[in-house]
C-alpha cells in the first residue's frame, strides 16, 4: 500500500519568468474553457472523447501537445466532479435554482486557474532546487524553489506523477504529488474513539477535548467583517476582501493538522487505532435553524477525518469509520439509549443506571467500542477468506 501526498514549494521567479507563466496560465485556461463550451455543446464530456473531440481545435490556440492534453482532461475532469456533486445533492434539489443554474452553462476556469503539468513539460533538478518548465514563450530554465529539507528528501525519493502550477495571492507555487510507502500497520490492542463536533472540535474517549473556542471566534470576526466590507463596496474594501480571502481556512486547516498529528501520535504511542464517526451526507440530514446553518456548513470535519487518515496511514495507525447514531444518547456504561440522558450540551446522565460524564467523553468511548467492533467483524471476515 502507498499513500498520495502533495509536497507544495515556492518558486522564486524573476519578471520574466512570472509574464512567461501567466501568459501559460491564461493560455491554458482559454483552451479549457473553449474544450468546455464544445463539451456543453455536443455533450461529450469523457476523457477520450472529448480529448478527440477538440485536439485539434485546442494545439491550433497555441498550446504544445503535452498542455493541449492537459487543458483538455482537466475540462473533463471538470465535468465528472460536477456529475458526482450533482449526484450527491450538493447544488440543491431536483429543480431548485442553484442546480438549474449549474447544469444550463458550460463549466468555466479563472483565467488563473491552476494548470498540471506532466514530466515532459516540467522537469525537476532537486540537487540544484531549480525547475523547468514548458511556456508559451518557450521553456523557461533554472526556476529556482524553496521548501523545507524534509520536503526536499520526499521530492527527491517520491515525486511521481503531475505536478500542478499554482498562482496564489501573487506568489508562484508547484504542488507535487508523492507517492509515499505506506509502513505495515500494527495489530491494534484497542481503539481511541473520537468524537467530533463544533463546540469541542475533537474529544477523545481517554477524556482529552480539543476545544473550538477560539477557531469560532476567528470565523464569527471574519463573517462581521466580511459583511461590512461587502455592504462598504469600496475599491480599499474590496483590496482588504482579497487580502484577507482564505485566511480563515488557513487558521482552521493549521488547527485541523495540529489536532490531527497529537490524535496520531496518542494512538501509535498506546498501540491503538483510531475510530472516527462516518458523518458524510450531515448537512443533508440535520435541520437547524438559519442561525446556526452557517456554523453547520463551516464545520471542516471532512478534513480533520482526512487529515488523521492520512497521518494515520503513513504511521501505521489503522483508521475506522464507525456509524454516529446514537453516540451521543447511548451510555457507555450500560448501552442505555434515550435523549433524556443529555438533558444539554456538555453534560450526560443515564436515566438507567446513573452513569455521569462529560458528553463528548461518553460520545468517544462509545465510538471507541464501535471501532473495536468493526475492527473485530472485518478481520474475521477477512480471516474466513
Amino acid at each position: 500500500m502507498r499513500v498520495k501526498l502533495v509536497v507544495q514549494v515556492k518558486l522564486l521567479t524573476d519578471e520574466a519568468a512570472q509574464v512567461a507563466l501567466r501568459e501559460t496560465l491564461h493560455a491554458c485556461n482559454r483552451a479549457a474553457d473553449h474544450a468546455s463550451r464544445r463539451a456543453f455543446e455536443t455533450g461529450v464530456k469523457g476523457r477520450q472523447p472529448l480529448q478527440r473531440l477538440v485536439y485539434g481545435e485546442v494545439k491550433a490556440m497555441g498550446l504544445s501537445a503535452q498542455p493541449a492534453l492537459h487543458a483538455v482532461r482537466k475540462t473533463a475532469d471538470a465535468y465528472a466532479a460536477l456529475k458526482a456533486n450533482l449526484k450527491a445533492g450538493n447544488y440543491g434539489r431536483e429543480g431548485s435554482k442553484r442546480r438549474k443554474a449549474a447544469e444550463s452553462k458550460p463549466v468555466r476556469f479563472r483565467k488563473d486557474a491552476a494548470q498540471p503539468f506532466d514530466d515532459r513539460c516540467l522537469s525537476w533538478q532537486p540537487e540544484a532546487r531549480t525547475v523547468s518548465i514548458w511556456t508559451v514563450r518557450g521553456r523557461v530554465r533554472g526556476i529556482a524553489f524553496q521548501c523545507s529539507p524534509s520536503q526536499l528528501k520526499m521530492l527527491t525519493a517520491h515525486r511521481r506523477g503531475e505536478s500542478d502550477l499554482v498562482l496564489r495571492g501573487g506568489n508562484w507555487y508547484l504542488y507535487a504529488t508523492c507517492d509515499v510507502p505506506e509502513p505495515d500497520s500494527l495489530d491494534p490492542v484497542g481503539f481511541l474513539g473520537v468524537d467530533l463536533g463544533i463546540v469541542n472540535i475533537a474529544t477523545t474517549s481517554d477524556g482529552d477535548r480539543y476545544v473550538g473556542r477560539h477557531l469560532n471566534q476567528v470565523r464569527h470576526r471574519n463573517r462581521r467583517l466580511r459583511s461590512r466590507l461587502q455592504k462598504k463596496g469600496t475599491k480599499a474594501a474590496k483590496r482588504l476582501l482579497r487580502k484577507i480571502s482564505g485566511r480563515e481556512a488557513r487558521f482552521a486547516a493549521d488547527t485541523n493538522h495540529c489536532i490531527a498529528k497529537k490524535l496520531v501520535t496518542e494512538a501509535q504511542r498506546t498501540c491503538r487505532g483510531i475510530a472516527l464517526e462516518d458523518l458524510g451526507g450531515i448537512r443533508d440530514r440535520v435541520r437547524l435553524r438559519k442561525p446556526q446553518r452557517v456554523t453547520l456548513h463551516s464545520w471542516s470535519f471532512a478534513q480533520l477525518g482526512a487529515f488523521v487518515s492520512y497521518k494515520a496511514a503513513r504511521a501505521g495507525v489503522p483508521v475506522v469509520f464507525v456509524d454516529p447514531r446514537h453516540t451521543s444518547q447511548g451510555c457507555s456504561a450500560c448501552g442505555h439509549v434515550s435523549r433524556s440522558n443529555r438533558p444539554d450540551q456538555s453534560t450526560f446522565l443515564c436515566t438507567s443506571c446513573g452513569f455521569a460524564e462529560h458528553a463528548d467523553v461518553n460520545a468517544g468511548r462509545n465510538i471507541a467500542q464501535r471501532g473495536a467492533a468493526v475492527w473485530a467483524v472485518s478481520h474475521a471476515a477477512d480471516d474466513a477468506a
